[in-house]
């Protein structure tokens, strides 16, 4: 029997709760008033701050992300701060070179986050070593998460194996991260008491809704001795979000599992959340579609979000009619790219190309340019080799990549300052201009508007047109 010990459980409504459900609109004043009542629950950790939240702060919310940072940090004083980051790519859509992860981890550890959750979307660990060593030096908690999927390659023996590299790199703790919600209750079993048989590192959970099984999930892995569950306060509760903390915290309510939280005080933060909810809903914001339970995810296996964009790409070329063959041919594609896990990015790779193969008639007559770099191994390496036939077809005779990507991206930090040196008021500006460039320069303008206090028509004028 696993050892039995009260459950932690990390709060996600001010990143990843917001970011699933109403696409990360959740602006810095809206959590501020809530912070200090949040910081006496005792949770494990609030996520709060990385996912999407950077790129949609500065381009939908004219928001500096580092000042939210700062601020959330500033109120939080008894709680831990958690971000998550993608490795290479640290929040963009590209693998930057060494300098500027490091830059990045050292910025974000200075400015209040105190764990940062690092994840790789082919679980390539050689993604991560940048990221995890910068964590380490800067005397932060580096906790690695590894995409959870299904398939041939993913045994219980291959994430034992995984989980023991994890301890090898030295990261602090693991996180199975499932993005899809394929984790079904008695896998969960197997696979938490298989990974706690290989590593002494503590292991969080993280799940989403989706397919409506998450809470029976939870159940069954703290059953198993997981350490920690994320959870979301009940108004950004549930579909395509986590499981309600209230409800967590009542289900191990007098058990050796109990939390110990107060029900009174998870209240009055749902009570807050709740009126920001109904607004959400009104405008729109938050479409009631995401509040049910998709099981095509796990008939499938294809993360929500992946079917929907796949909807929609087929109604643009009027060929709702081959849904069915484009759900069949996803199968097929992942196994010729080696397997992925379907994550961003590596999901719209896969979910693009077999709509293009489908409505082409001939498979891979054509490619996307995503598609023929990670054939080439421009985004490391996967669980399975890549199929033989379709490499040859996509990319002939190019050179394939087998080293750690970034290490063919030489420094970048010191041409990147030099660019948008006009604008820098901040270190981290910096930052903001590496990972976003049109993006940043856009909301660079903007504040510099607002600070000379002038009306948007003569900002205008002055510094080159302003954005819609």
């Amino acid at each position: 029997m696993p050892e039995q010990k009260p459950i932690k459980i990390t709060e996600t409504v001010l990143r990843d709760a917001h970011q699933s459900l109403i696409a990360t609109r959740m602006p810095t004043e809206l959590m501020l008033p809530i912070v200090e009542k949040m910081d006496k629950v005792g949770y494990h950790s609030v996520e709060c701050w990385g996912g999407a939240t950077f790129d949609a702060s500065l381009r939908f919310l004219k928001e500096d992300p580092w000042d939210r940072l700062r601020k959330l940090r500033a109120g939080f004083k008894n709680t831990k701060l958690q971000m998550l980051f993608r490795g290479q790519n640290i929040l963009g859509y590209r693998h930057y070179a060494d300098d500027v992860v490091e830059y990045f981890v050292q910025k974000s550890i200075a400015n209040g986050i105190d764990i940062i959750r690092i994840f790789d979307c082919l679980n390539d660990l050689r993604n991560l070593e940048c990221a995890v060593k910068a964590c380490n030096k800067e005397g932060g908690h580096a906790q690695i998460a590894l995409s959870y999927t299904l398939g041939d390659a993913y045994t219980l023996d291959y994430w034992m194996g995984v989980a023991k590299q994890i301890e090898e790199m030295g990261a602090d703790s693991i996180c199975i991260k499932d993005m899809a919600g394929l984790l079904v209750p008695y896998e969960a079993t197997k696979l938490i008491t298989a990974m706690k048989s290989a590593t002494k590192l503590p292991i969080q959970l993280h799940t989403h809704y989706t397919s409506g099984v998450a809470s029976m999930t939870y159940l069954k892995a703290v059953e198993a001795g997981v350490d920690v569950i994320d959870c979301a306060i009940s108004p950004f509760s549930m579909g395509t979000s986590q499981p309600a903390t209230e409800v967590m915290v009542e289900t191990f309510k007098g058990t050796p599992y109990d939390t110990g939280y107060d029900q009174g005080l998870l209240a009055e933060i749902a009570d807050y959340f709740r009126p920001y909810r109904e607004e959400c809903l009104k405008t729109g914001l938050m479409d009631p579609k995401v509040l049910g339970v998709n099981i095509k995810t796990l008939l499938y296996q294809v993360p929500g979000g992946m079917l929907s964009n796949m909807v929609s790409q087929l109604k643009e070329q009027n060929a709702s009619d081959k849904y069915d063959d484009v759900l069949q041919e996803i199968p097929r594609v992942r196994k010729d790219f080696g397997e992925p896990p379907l994550v961003t990015p590596s999901s719209q790779i896969v979910g693009t190309q077999a709509v293009l193969n489908v409505l082409m008639g001939e498979r891979y007559k054509v490619a996307t340019g995503e598609t023929k770099d990670l054939l080439s191994g421009k985004y490391g390496s996967t669980v399975k080799p890549f199929n033989p036939e379709v490499q040859k077809k996509v990319i002939g005779d190019a050179e394939v990549i087998t080293c750690r990507p970034a290490d063919l991206i030489p420094n970048e930090l010191e041409k990147i300052e030099a660019e948008m040196k006009q604008w820098k008021q901040q270190d981290e500006d910096v930052l903001s201009y590496a990972l976003f460039p049109q993006v940043a320069l856009d909301f660079f303008k903007y504040r510099q508007a607002q600070q000379e206090k002038v009306d948007m028509t003569q900002a205008d004028t002055k510094n080159g047109a302003y954005p819609a």
